[in-house]
């Protein structure tokens, strides 16, 4: 099933459908998409009503985000790095997450090199703790779309990644969230990322170190996942700061972020400027950074 949000009548709700093809069906307006990733509910759909609007963010804020860096052959290669022995962690704010279509916006007084990094997104939908890599995509509600967006200076300044890692905005997320019974094997997705309309990642989630059950069953050792929980699962080769020359996102930018059989986000990238009260606000800016 694909899980989404749409607008009707000034209120967001859950609306889903079974295949691709399918239109869109509403879910009753109790049901939120954090209950059904808590458990399975007693509902039916209702047929969308005329007028409804596809929003495309999820309705329902991550809890625990793990990301996991270094998780693919090609960039560690591209890097010129070391395969790691053990998945290499770090937390991702989810006061990070923004929707398709929401600005990922630069504040130039922190950080002057910012960098995408489209990723396959996992969900949890059961609560986990010391399972076994066997077992682990039990433990999966569902797949979608995330870009671990890094400020690399503040990443690199003292080894401290939050900070470049958890910036507001620094987390678009969705736009469907996929049920795992859609996506079989999760380690033959395809994966890409795309600047102004070019391509600059293109990738496949075959090239992991560590494969999505690797990742849940190793997290589970140390932490209880819980329903709603995400694990950012690493990047492939091409992102923008380990090119020559070196390149990033600019005011201006839209960044494309998609994964196949997933879903595909698309971001407008602007700066923030103090306005006369001292206050940072956004600016807008056409696209392409003119």
């Amino acid at each position: 099933m694909y899980l989404a949000t749409v607008t009707h009548q000034g209120r967001d709700r859950l609306a889903g459908r079974l295949a691709p093809q399918d239109p869109w069906r509403l879910a009753p307006p109790s049901v939120s998409l954090a209950e059904v990733i808590g458990g399975t509910l007693p509902w039916s759909w209702n047929q969308l009503p005329t007028g409804a609007d596809l929003v495309p963010v999820l309705p329902y804020r991550p809890g625990a985000l793990y990301g996991v860096g270094m998780n693919y052959r090609d960039a560690i290669e591209e890097r010129g790095g070391e395969r790691p022995a053990e998945p290499r962690l770090f937390p991702k704010l989810s006061s990070s997450v923004i929707g398709s279509g929401e600005a990922v916006v630069i504040d130039p007084e922190l950080t002057q090199r910012v960098d995408w990094e489209t990723e396959l997104a996992v969900v949890i939908g059961t609560e986990a703790r010391q399972v076994s890599e066997t077992d682990a995509l039990r433990y999966v509600f569902g797949y979608t779309v995330a870009n671990d967006i890094s400020a690399r200076d503040l990443q690199e300044r003292d080894g401290q990644w939050l900070r470049g890692k958890g910036l507001d905005t620094f987390c678009p997320f969705g736009p469907v969230l996929v049920t795992a019974d859609e996506i079989p094997d999760p380690q033959r997705l395809r994966i890409r990322t795309r600047v102004n309309g070019e391509t600059v990642q293109d990738g496949s989630t075959a090239d992991m170190v560590f494969g999505v059950p690797a990742l849940i069953a190793y997290l589970s050792r140390f932490f209880t996942l819980r329903p709603g929980d995400v694990v950012l699962t690493g990047t492939p080769a091409g992102c923008g700061d380990f090119m020559r020359p070196r390149r990033g996102l600019r005011p201006g930018d839209l960044l494309e972020s998609e994964v196949e059989g997933v879903g595909r986000l698309a971001n407008p990238v602007r700066s923030s400027v103090r306005d006369g009260a001292g206050e940072r606000v956004t600016v807008p800016q056409e696209p392409g950074g003119k």
